[in-house]
């Protein structure tokens, strides 16, 4: 018989008493712990464990009775199945089209393993986009950050949400947020990191004189754009370039190249071992 694969995801008051509580529960479920991470910023916990059921186990009964653990520990919880077929997916963003209309783009083909249940903007340009598809567009405008992502969150549970792309999403996403999706926020960067992270990639690697650049597609982090890389593609630079035309170009590999990094994890083709990405192949039909 086959394990079964239940990620689970605390967040909250750091407090004694969460670690022992939750691991003890799936003890008493039978369950064997996988992987375990645990990270206190400002007396913010998060931790992260994957635990594995030789026997079949009830889903919903599963969910609710951990869910009753979290209200007495004053804790959030979630947990992800991975016996769960076809993933949800939203989708990110702030105002540039490309990497987005990629992803409509193979949705359309059925091209992706998942199905795409909402697209969150920081503004209205790209509703459009979204409504041309018939897929939900949920404005979440708010200046304040952490009310902005108390929104997305709602927003992600009514859509059962499993995985997150930034397609261009312009806002850093704080600890409280990544840390409960751990490996399964997936972002695009327009260069080659660990080289330029942060804002004006483009720009620092065209004053630099980089004759390489490129983007990389990355689990998200706490630590702005230093997860886990999954796919990186690079172009060359000309001697006559300028900016604008390096970003046009860049553009078009943004879009190929998040759009196979999603491709990758909806196949279920990615494990993340110490920080790293490894890529299963691909199964032969």
């Amino acid at each position: 018989m086959g394990k079964t694969i239940v990620e689970i995801v605390v967040v909250g008051k750091d407090h004694e008493g969460v670690v022992a509580g939750f691991t003890n529960f799936v003890f008493q479920k039978g369950g064997n712990i996988e992987k375990i991470n645990q990270n206190v910023i400002k007396s913010l916990f998060g931790m992260y464990l994957e635990a594995s059921f030789t026997q079949k186990i009830n889903i919903k009964k599963f969910d609710h009775e951990i869910q009753v653990l979290a209200k007495n520990l004053k804790m959030e919880v979630n947990t992800h199945h991975e016996a769960t077929l076809r993933k949800r997916v939203a989708v990110l963003v702030t105002k540039e089209p490309h990497c987005l209309e990629s992803l409509l783009e193979a949705r359309k083909k059925s091209q992706l393993k998942g199905d795409i249940g909402v697209i969150i903007g920081t503004e209205n340009t790209l509703s459009s986009l979204a409504r041309k598809s018939k897929i939900p567009f949920v404005l979440v405008n708010d200046v304040d950050q952490s009310k902005a992502e108390e929104k997305i969150l709602a927003v992600i549970k009514r859509y059962n949400v499993d995985l997150i792309v930034l397609a261009r999403y312009m806002r850093v996403l704080s600890p409280n947020f990544v840390w409960r999706y751990p490996n399964r926020i997936i972002n695009i960067h327009p260069s080659l990191l660990p080289a330029f992270p942060g804002a004006f990639a483009y720009v620092q690697a065209y004053e630099r004189g980089a004759k390489i650049v490129g983007c990389t597609a990355h689990y998200v982090t706490e630590d702005l754009d230093q997860g886990p890389i999954i796919f990186q593609d690079a172009f060359t630079i000309d001697s006559n370039e300028t900016i604008e035309s390096l970003k046009k170009k860049g553009q078009h590999i943004e879009a190929k190249t998040l759009l196979e990094a999603v491709k990758m994890h909806l196949e279920r083709r990615l494990e993340v071992y110490w920080g790293k990405v490894h890529v299963k192949p691909k199964r032969s039909r």
